[in-house]
Parts: C-alpha cells; sequence; structure tokens
C-alpha cells in the first residue's frame, strides 16, 4: 500500500545550498500544540491527544520536514490530555502534560517505549515547559507565567508554584479571543534563558493566536520581552494560516535554528490545527525572529513521510492510525483474517463505540466495507463530538443518514447486512454512497454541509474526524478501510473539457471530448448557463476554467456584452465614453467555482472598487486562473489597461472561495514597446519553467511566448510568432494530451468567417506541429461551430460521465 503524503510537502531533489519558502506544513491533519526535541541528529515530537486514546503519537525524522510515527506513548489517561512538553534529560526521556485539572509526567527509557504509567504532579495550570538551569536544578513553567521546582527525577514538585512573567501586552485594538498567556517553551543559549509563549487565545478569530517571546538570565526571571513580538502570529483574515501560535524553538544539526507551531488552515478548521515549520534567525542584540528561506538539513537515511490510513486490518493489534473516543478498549476488537470485529456499545453515534482516523486533506474519500451482526448497528462517520457528527449507519434493514447529530433521515438497506460505505469530503460538503460490490454505487446523500463542526461551534479543540462505529449488540465487522486524496491526477484522467463563449449568445458553453481530438457539445450546442443571468452587463465573454490544488473547478470569465444596446441591455454602444475609454470598457469579471461542474457558486467582481487608484481603468479582460505554489494561493492574472492607454497583463490573489480579490493588482508583463498591447494571457508550467503564451497587437495581432522561473513575473520577452495563421488570431490556451508528453496550443481566429480555433502541437515549447482549424485537419466538432476564446482542462471519465448525463436529462435553451 501506498504511504499518503500531507498537504504541502517538501520534496528535497538536491543536497546543495539553495534557499526555500516557508512557513510549510510538515504534518497535516489535526496534530495541534506541537512539542519538539532533537536528539542528536534525530528529532522527535508529539502532539495533543485530548480525548484519542492510545495518544501522544510520536514522530521521527532527520530532516525536520519528512516524520514517520514510531510510537503511542500512552494508552489510558483521566479527562482530556493537551499541550505536552516532550523533554530528554540525562538519558530520559519525559512527557509533561496536563489533564484532569493538574499535571502528569510519564518517562521512557527509549523513545519508542515502554512509557511508565503517568505520575500526578499535584500541581494546576496547563501547558507545562520543561527547563534545567546551569546548575542542573529542574523547573516546570504552566500558564499564566507560574513556576514551580522540580525533583531531581522530575517525577514531584518542590515548594509551591509562583508567578513570575506578566506576558508580552500587546495592542488592544487587536481581535483576539483572550490575552491567555500559555504554552511556555524554554531554551537554553549564549547566557540566556529564552521562554516561547502563546497568547490571544487558540481560535476564535483569524487574528487570535500569536507566538512571543521573552529572555532572562534567570529561569525565574525577571523576564524581559522580545522586540520583536510578536515572533509568529496571523495578522490577517487573507492569510493562509489562521490563528498561528503555541510554538517551540529547536535547534539542527548545522546550528540552524526553527520555530514548530501549529494552524487551522483558511475555512478548514474541520481538519483541526496542523503542525507548521519557519527557520528562525538570531539578531545581532540576542533576540530571534523568523525568516522565509532556509537551508535543509540533509538526513542519513530518507525515511517515507507519512501516517498510512488505508488499513487492510492484516495484523493482530490496532495500527497507530487509529484511536478510541474517550476510552481505550482494545479488548473489544477481534482480527480475523483481515477482518476487523468490533464490539458495540450504545445505542448512537453520540454513545457508540468510535475507532477515530485523522483526515488530512481538503478533498478526499474514506471508504471500508461493513458487516452487521444480528441486533448490531454499524458505519462510517465524520466525527467531531457527541454533538457533531455526519455519516451512515444501518441496522441491516435501513440506512439512517446523519446529517448532523440533530437531523437524520431513514432510507430502506436493500444491499442486507454486508455493504461498501464511502465517504466524500470535499471543501466540507459529503457525498454519502453505498455499494455493493465497489462497482455500481448508490447515493444516499449530497451536499451535506459540515463546515462549522469544529472548535468555533463546539468547543474542545478537536477535528472532524474518520470513524468507524458500532452499537446495539454483538459486532460489527469492518474490512478494506481506504483513504486516498480525491483530487485526480493525470494518470486518472480520460477526457477534456472546453469552455467557450459565442458572440451570438455572450453565454458560457461547455464540449466534452474522449481522445482530445472530436469535441460534442453539451446541452445541444446551447449555453450551459446564460450570460444574462450572471453576469453585470448580462453577458459573459473569455470564459477560462482551471482545477484547483484542491480538487475544486475554478471558472473566470469577462463581464461584458458588447452587443447590449442591440440586444436591449444598454442604451449607449458602451457603459462609457469609447473616446475616453475605448473599445469595451468594462470593469468586472464572473468568477464561478463548482465541486461538480453543475452546481456553481457566483461572484461579481469589480476592479475600479478595489482602489481610489483603479477608478480609471478601461477595461478587465480575458481572466485566467493558476495557483501560486510558492504563495500557496489562486492567481487571477488578466488583461487591463487604463483609460485608452496601451493593454498590459496584471495578476491578483484570490481567495479559496473565489469570492475575494487579496490583493491590489501587479504587472505581470508588458511588451517591451510600451505603445503595443500585450493580451490575452496563458500560463503552463512544465518542469520549473512557466511559458506565457499571450497576444502581441504589434502590426497584426498574434501570438507571441514569454517565459520565467516564476508564475507571477520575470517574463523574459521573445520575438518569435508562433501561431500559423496568416490572418489576426487571440487567446491563446495551452492544454496538454492525457499520458503523452504532448501540448496542444489552442487560439482564437476572429478574423475568418465563421470564427473558428486553431490547434499547433508540440514537445518541447520549441518546435510546433500545424494541426488546422477545426473541422480543416484533426481536430473536429461534432455539433457546434463559430466558438470564441476557448480553455481546456481534463475530467475523469466518471466526472465527463456524469456531466454528460446531466445535461442529457436537463437540457434548456
Amino acid at each position: 500500500m501506498r504511504k499518503f503524503t500531507l498537504l504541502f510537502l517538501l520534496t528535497l531533489i538536491s543536497w546543495g545550498l539553495y534557499a526555500q519558502e516557508y512557513p510549510k506544513a510538515i504534518i497535516s491533519g489535526d496534530y495541534a500544540d506541537p512539542s519538539i526535541i532533537r536528539d542528536g541528529k534525530e528529532y522527535y515530537m508529539t502532539h495533543s491527544p485530548f480525548y484519542y486514546a492510545p495518544g501522544f503519537l510520536i514522530w521521527h525524522s532527520q530532516d525536520l520536514i519528512n516524520w514517520e510515527p514510531v510510537c503511542r506513548a500512552l494508552t489510558d489517561w483521566k479527562g482530556s490530555a493537551m499541550a505536552p512538553d516532550l523533554v530528554k534529560y540525562k538519558d530520559r526521556y519525559y512527557i509533561y502534560y496536563p489533564a484532569a485539572g493538574t499535571n502528569w509526567v510519564t518517562c521512557a527509557d527509549n523513545i519508542r517505549g515502554p512509557w511508565s504509567k503517568p505520575v500526578d504532579l499535584k500541581i494546576g495550570g496547563i501547558d507545562p515547559g520543561h527547563i534545567v538551569d546551569e546548575n542542573g536544578n529542574r523547573y516546570l513553567y504552566v500558564n499564566e507565567g507560574e513556576v514551580i521546582r522540580l525533583t531531581d527525577d522530575g517525577l514531584a514538585t518542590i515548594g509551591e508554584k509562583r508567578p513570575v512573567y506578566a506576558g508580552w501586552e500587546y495592542p488592544k485594538e487587536w481581535n483576539t479571543e483572550c490575552m491567555c498567556l500559555e504554552s511556555p517553551k524554554l531554551n537554553y543559549k549564549d547566557g540566556y534563558y529564552y521562554m516561547t509563549s502563546a497568547q490571544g487565545g487558540t481560535a476564535g478569530p483569524a487574528t487570535s493566536h500569536m507566538v512571543v517571546a521573552a529572555r532572562s538570565k534567570s529561569p525565574l526571571g525577571p523576564w524581559e520581552n522580545s522586540p520583536y513580538n510578536p515572533v509568529v502570529h496571523t495578522y490577517s483574515s487573507r492569510e493562509n494560516w489562521w490563528s498561528k501560535g503555541h510554538g517551540t524553538l529547536i535547534d539542527d544539526v548545522n546550528g540552524n535554528w526553527w520555530i514548530v507551531y501549529h494552524a487551522y488552515a483558511k475555512g478548514y478548521h474541520t481538519l483541526g490545527r496542523q503542525t507548521l515549520i519557519e527557520p528562525i534567525e538570531w539578531t545581532a542584540d540576542g533576540w530571534f525572529r523568523t525568516k522565509s528561506t532556509a537551508t535543509p538539513i540533509k538526513p542519513d537515511k530518507q525515511i517515507s513521510h507519512g501516517l498510512e490510513l488505508s488499513d487492510d486490518f492484516s495484523g493482530s493489534e490496532l495500527g497507530l492510525q487509529w484511536t478510541f473516543w474517550k476510552e481505550y478498549a482494545p479488548k473489544s476488537l477481534v482480527f480475523d483474517n483481515g477482518n476487523l470485529w468490533v464490539k458495540a456499545k450504545g445505542n448512537s453515534p453520540a454513545n457508540g463505540r468510535l475507532l477515530l482516523t485523522t483526515a488530512e486533506d481538503k478533498n478526499y474519500e474514506a471508504q471500508v466495507e461493513i458487516n452487521i451482526s444480528n441486533g448490531n448497528i454499524a458505519g462510517l462517520l465524520l466525527f467531531y463530538n457527541e454533538k457533531a457528527f455526519a455519516g451512515v449507519v444501518s441496522d441491516g434493514d435501513k440506512f439512517t443518514v446523519y446529517q448532523d447529530a440533530n437531523k437524520k433521515i431513514e432510507l430502506p438497506n436493500k444491499l442486507g447486512s454486508r455493504f461498501i460505505a464511502k465517504i466524500h469530503n470535499y471543501g466540507n460538503t459529503l457525498r454519502i454512497t453505498v455499494s455493493k460490490d465497489n462497482e455500481e454505487w448508490i447515493t444516499l446523500a449530497e451536499n451535506i454541509d459540515v463546515s462549522q463542526m469544529h472548535h468555533n461551534t463546539y468547543k474542545g479543540f478537536y477535528a472532524l474526524r474518520i470513524g468507524l462505529f458500532s452499537a446495539g449488540k454483538g459486532s460489527a465487522g469492518f474490512k478494506q478501510f481506504r483513504y486516498k486524496n480525491s483530487v485526480p491526477k493525470e494518470k486518472d484522467m480520460s477526457a477534456y473539457l472546453m469552455v467557450f463563449h459565442k458572440d451570438e449568445t455572450h453565454g458560457l458553453y461547455m464540449a466534452v471530448s474522449r481522445d482530445g481530438y472530436t469535441f460534442t457539445a453539451l446541452n445541444d450546442a446551447e449555453p450551459v448557463i446564460a450570460g444574462d443571468t450572471i453576469a453585470c452587463q448580462k453577458g459573459i465573454r473569455d470564459p477560462h476554467i482551471f482545477r484547483g490544488p484542491d480538487g475544486a473547478f475554478y471558472l473566470a470569465m469577462t463581464d461584458l456584452h458588447v452587443f447590449a444596446k442591440r440586444d436591449g441591455y444598454r442604451e449607449t454602444e458602451w457603459e462609457r465614453d469609447g473616446k475616453i475609454y475605448g473599445w469595451g470598457n468594462n470593469r468586472g469579471l464572473v468568477l464561478l467555482k463548482s465541486w461538480d461542474l453543475v452546481n456553481w457558486k457566483r461572484a461579481n467582481i469589480r476592479f475600479d472598487k478595489l482602489s481610489a487608484g483603479l477608478g480609471e481603468i478601461g477595461c478587465a479582460w480575458a481572466p485566467e486562473v493558476t495557483y501560486d505554489e510558492k504563495k500557496g494561493k489562486l492567481m487571477i492574472y488578466y488583461t487591463m489597461r487604463f483609460r485608452n492607454e496601451a493593454n498590459k497583463l496584471y495578476y491578483v490573489y484570490v481567495n479559496d472561495d473565489f469570492d475575494t480579490i487579496e490583493s491590489i493588482p501587479q504587472i505581470l508583463f508588458e511588451y517591451p514597446n510600451e505603445g503595443v498591447s500585450a493580451i490575452d494571457g496563458d500560463i503552463t508550467k512544465v518542469g520549473d519553467k512557466y511559458h506565457l503564451f499571450y497576444v502581441a497587437h504589434d502590426g497584426g495581432a498574434g501570438i507571441k511566448l514569454a517565459v520565467s522561473t516564476r508564475v507571477n513575473g520575470d517574463y523574459e520577452y521573445d520575438p518569435r510568432w508562433y501561431d500559423f495563421e496568416p490572418k489576426a488570431c487571440e487567446a491563446p490556451t495551452v492544454w496538454k494530451r492525457i499520458g503523452e508528453d504532448k501540448w496542444v496550443l489552442m487560439y482564437d481566429v476572429y478574423s475568418v468567417t465563421p470564427h473558428n480555433f486553431g490547434f499547433i502541437e508540440t514537445s518541447d515549447f520549441v518546435n510546433f506541429k500545424n494541426l488546422g482549424r477545426f473541422n480543416e485537419g484533426v481536430m473536429k466538432t461534432t455539433n457546434y461551430s463559430a466558438p470564441k476564446h476557448g480553455a481546456v482542462i481534463h475530467l475523469t471519465a466518471e466526472e465527463a460521465d456524469k456531466l454528460e448525463n446531466y445535461w442529457r436529462k436537463n437540457k434548456k435553451k
């Protein structure tokens, strides 16, 4: 079975001295409150287990980027355990942690265990942090800046705890949950003790959490706050990571320093707090702050990164990916030739027996074969807590689909006591299906919204985890649990989707091809979306479609109707005086997002509303969408001019919901002759190069290419004309042939009647083969002509089938 890599995995191709950008997510999914140590060349880390048992999953790394799980330290504890401090002192390992209103410690001579029974330190507070002074005295800090001395063995306390640090006073105007001084983690360097703490609250608003630093000549203070506070902080809800905080410093074998902390992925609190890393630099005045680049560590050996979530249950004990909820009950499990039998408990998901595993992706599928015994209730769930869950369970006679804990529907079970259940979670929306044979699937429910099943709604600091559920009587059998990231790769693709518009309707059209040569328009070659239903100007042009890294579809279009006066939508030819603002003079785009190519969420964007400096733009045309891997954001790039000046290519960043522009337009590319327009950009990444095809109006309009090593600028001008057209053309777009090292450059030959698309093909972006125009060479259409300004993406067979079936059943004009 393959290892499922975690989000934003950093692949180290060469160990030369090269820089990388941070922060990076090193462990995706619900891994909050990281505590990390270096043990020679080895690094170990653990996190909060809360009510998930067994707990304190310990991870191992040699490069701080790739992590493998090695053991779970504890099987049983009281209450919810959180915010540990993993320590090595005199050849012994310790985990200090709070639970049930007190603080505890467990220890081991080997990091892989066995770990001792927890010892109650009999002190209150949370988030313990351990430090040893130069004389060998051991201390334990807890929240609110309090400290107490420990015995030499670290298993008991001496005296009373006392407050010695009041925290850092952040501006009152900042939007946080509370002051909440917590998470003290301590290091000693160059004569100073450094304390790294968290403030601001751990969830709530995006800008709540932060990491602050203080230093002292003594572990007992007085403490001086860093002038660089906060060291880590989410300053705006536009950032990719929310509520960044709870940091721990670690030095590496090369003498470099790092900070490891947790944060929520924007819009995905359901995944829990994920573990991130950033490099640290020490300043001349003895403080530390983050930096954006660092040299990676060269490990002695490569390790397999991540936790395997899929399970054949072929072993004799529970895998590291599984935990119970509020119990540790290994005696309730029986392993039998690839079947896991789970003894029932309770009568509903709120009180039943659960085995849980941590989802890692924004778009994933989980499925398992279920065998229901007599009197048993079993199923597959997404579980936050007793008040927040969704999924499907069955008693063999009926399926019960939970949309949330208080809303359920019942459907007949015609599959019997043995069936396969699947949950597809795409962007916090669920599709639940069942099957008898893993080939034909029955949809029980769609569009179940689980986006609010997280801490800000239900408290607890948990995550929405995948659960195997057994209740009622007897035992439930589970077989072949499968988890996968559902974003398809090229190997999964077998069809092509083309989007385009027509001058006659100013609507959106779609066409599907199974071979990449012959395209058939959906909806009997009528618009699938009418422009007058989505655009401010009652018409759209220049559609471009892009599949994002989350697997969703992003569609951007020009909000413009060039015949609006003729068609009764406007009293003037253009919205504004064409002598001043030029042809078209629109100022907006239409943005659509979908997970299934049928149901779309829409936003109308006006660039002149973003800033007073954009009030005089003459047009905003031909938008396309890509993903800036370094910035971790969707990027819209498009044509824009001011009044009647020459057009240039600009870019902006947009949020994942695809309804808010998050930056002011910046120039992507401009023609070297400032009086010549460059329009209709299209970016394709091949290897480490970004190829920007665009239209140059340098004489007759035609296609040129500029190349860069980064997506958002530094494109080098190339004077060569790349199209094969004797007449003017525009709207270049590149798409790859599935399974081949061939790319097709398609463009709009608008200078012929009727309009048509032209095609050329390349394997190296230097030599191109002319494929001709639609229906004049190898490229064909079956039921449409005169397309305008198109784009093409890949589809899976399932996606293409569903799309074609939908429009066969839902034809409209």
